[in-house]
């Protein structure tokens, strides 16, 4: 075949493409990969980002916070791990004490914490020398447990965690006696003496439900509460009868004993 006859022989339609569309290299299809790959990376939204502006709003809000309050970066809230002796006690752990161990506690030695005790609970009350504290409202409080008055409010003779009878104060006095039978029919009287005996029996478990309410809401006033700044740190170590002779109610808590069952809330 002539050179004449090779040059006028017609191209093919593929070989006219392949001729036609312009090649690429292997470096520059990857380069193109990377391109995209780093354009995706920067619109997409991962958890550390999320995280780190969370953490900026968080820091904002505290430095406002104090530059408000100019005491506290949680908008006048304290939370219990933001104070030290909160801290400390934790890395300490719980204690364990004697009510004589217990006394030195009150606040007359400098060096140490006020504790009062509730329920054989110990708690930290040292955030508020001021009331319980010497010279304090509420200093009678402190280094003792003292439930027995949070319930019936002597605070000169109730002032121990012997809450045996308390419920009596929540009791009627009507039920303390029982019913005159003397012109009634045999069954009418034994029904009556069984209605008796049942609603006294009522009536002393509500008292005692009361009581538990009442230790129970001064517990969520030490144990943390609203501000935080009072803290549980132990248990008062007891021995057994340390309670003595079953106490009568004061003088005020008998005097504030409803009289009927329809006195009773």
């Amino acid at each position: 075949m002539t050179d004449s006859e090779l040059r006028l022989r017609p191209t093919s339609s593929s070989r006219i493409k392949e001729i036609l569309t312009p090649t690429t290299s292997d470096s520059e299809e990857e380069e193109a990969e990377i391109h995209r790959s780093e354009l995706l990376s920067r619109t997409r939204i991962t958890i550390l980002d999320l995280l780190r502006v969370l953490g900026g709003l968080f820091l904002l809000s505290c430095a406002l916070s104090y530059f408000i309050t100019n005491d506290s970066i949680f908008w006048g809230h304290r939370p219990s791990f933001t104070r030290p002796a909160w801290l400390k006690a934790r890395i300490r752990g719980p204690i364990l004490l004697t009510e004589a161990e217990l006394s030195k506690y009150d606040g007359t030695d400098p060096t140490l914490p006020i504790y009062l005790a509730l329920n054989s609970s110990i708690y930290d009350v040292s955030a508020s020398p001021h009331f319980y504290g010497p010279g304090g409202s509420y200093h009678f409080f402190a280094g003792r447990d003292a439930t027995r008055a949070f319930v019936t409010g002597c605070f000169e003779e109730d002032l121990n965690g012997d809450l045996r009878g308390v419920e009596e104060m929540f009791v009627p006095l009507e039920l303390e006696e029982q019913p005159q039978t003397r012109n009634k029919p045999e069954g009418g009287a034994r029904t009556a003496r069984g209605r008796w005996k049942v609603d006294r029996e009522k009536a002393y478990r509500k008292g005692r439900e009361k009581v538990k309410e009442m230790v129970e809401q001064w517990r969520q006033t030490f144990d943390g509460g609203k501000e935080g700044k009072y803290f549980w740190v132990g248990t008062v170590r007891r021995e057994e009868g340390w309670e003595g002779p079953k106490k009568l109610l004061c003088e005020k808590a008998a005097m504030s004993r409803p009289k009927t069952k329809a006195e009773v809330v």
